[in-house]
């Protein structure tokens, strides 16, 4: 035989093994890094799943003590003149929004800018309502038109904001 077709012979066989020896490291290689990968993810989501859940938390809690029926009772002090009330009560938003906003990390953008336009909503309707005070009013004249200026809204942005975190929270888990 030709030493030729005699190397072609020995070479076919063996680049056909070499071949297959090759797929075979490239597969466990693969399922090696795939289940690495998993095991990752697997202590990033322990990791993070409670920051997670602590966030949503925050937040819901933000929102609830946002709300006016929350925030008017709780700050109302008998006998404040209604520009210091008003003071408080944005002092007391931008204090409690500031705390929280390292937790839009957590929180979808969607979510996490309908909160941010609750707050904002929230900011508007008081400065409005502060607007229509004269200089004699009190708190409680404030807290009233105030009340009042959220129970006229067609859509509540703090409930509607709630009720998305909500949502997202039992998508989560």
């Amino acid at each position: 035989m030709d030493p030729l077709v005699m190397f072609i012979m020995v070479l076919v066989p063996a680049a056909l093994v070499l071949y297959g020896a090759f797929l075979l490291v490239r597969t466990f290689i693969q399922k090696e890094i795939d289940l690495k990968k998993l095991e990752v993810r697997g202590r990033s989501i322990e990791t993070l799943l409670p920051n997670r859940l602590q966030a949503y938390e925050r937040m819901a809690l933000f929102l609830e003590r946002m709300a006016p029926q929350n925030l008017l009772v709780r700050l109302n002090v008998s006998g404040m003149a209604s520009r210091e009330f008003h003071q408080l009560l944005l002092s007391e938003i931008r204090n409690e929004y500031n705390h929280n906003v390292s937790q839009q990390v957590y929180i979808s953008e969607g979510v996490w800018e309908m909160i941010k336009n609750a707050k904002e909503d929230l900011i508007v309707s008081i400065n409005d309502a502060a607007s229509e005070m004269n200089m004699e009013s009190t708190s409680l004249d404030l807290s009233k038109k105030i009340f009042e200026k959220s129970i006229t809204k067609s859509v509540d942005p703090l409930a509607h904001a709630l009720l998305e975190l909500k949502k997202e929270i039992q998508q989560t888990f």
